[in-house]
């Protein structure tokens, strides 16, 4: 498996700058299957810029900023899991789901369902903020239902080691580091951040066929 997909626990979290972060240090090739909201710089956008690195086009894009099945609805747009295969060839891929993981596609698929066909393994993104630890044990309850490979979590924010503990101790998942906020969001800042706060070999051995949990 040459892939890792990057969700949430929640929209608005970092999973882009950790996207861009991974997609950067691992000399990956970057797609997000689905974009809702064009207004302003896409996901897509801005891991180009931030990364220099090859970007496959979204499958779906669309206008309204919500969840994508809704923001497809009010554009006469069906989105069609079938279509959303994984990209093969040379790899490694860094692919980004759209806020968290219970985020519905469609009226009858959510991305869950579409993680759990994939059976590339997951980085879950959380918040250090209050609230964290409801949300992401849930997140890691539903992927783990779903039996969806789960290669660990990335906090994003400001390190609260206690609250951290707590998440991998109950969910039983691999501390990935917490990447704090940037007050510059550029090439240089997000490489060094991710190279200073993140255990990348445990990514990529898990993308190397090394076993992740379950």
């Amino acid at each position: 498996m040459n892939t890792v997909v990057v969700t949430g626990t929640d929209t608005g979290i970092g999973k882009t700058v950790v996207s861009a972060g991974l997609t950067q240090a691992l000399g990956a090739t970057y797609w997000k299957p689905v974009q809702s909201g064009l207004a302003e710089e896409t996901d897509t956008q801005a891991v180009a810029r931030l990364t220099g690195q090859p970007i496959l086009p979204e499958t779906y894009r669309l206008q309204v900023p919500a969840s994508p099945h809704l923001s497809a609805e009010a554009e006469g747009v069906t989105i069609d899991p079938s279509q959303l295969t994984l990209p093969v060839g040379k790899g490694p891929f860094v692919v980004e789901g759209a806020g968290g993981v219970m985020v519905p596609l469609s009226r009858d698929t959510l991305y869950l369902d579409l993680f759990a066909r994939w059976q590339a393994p997951v980085v879950l993104c959380a918040r250090t903020a209050l609230g964290t630890i409801n949300h992401s044990l849930l997140s890691l309850r539903a992927l783990r239902a779903a039996q969806v490979p789960v290669v660990g979590i990335i906090f994003v924010g400001e390190t609260t080691p206690d609250v951290e503990d707590t998440i991998c101790s109950f969910g039983a998942v691999a501390h990935l580091g917490c990447l704090p906020h940037l007050a510059e969001v550029t090439p240089k800042t997000v490489k060094s951040a991710v190279a200073e706060n993140l255990k990348l070999d445990l990514i990529r051995n898990t993308m190397e066929g090394t076993s992740c949990a379950t």
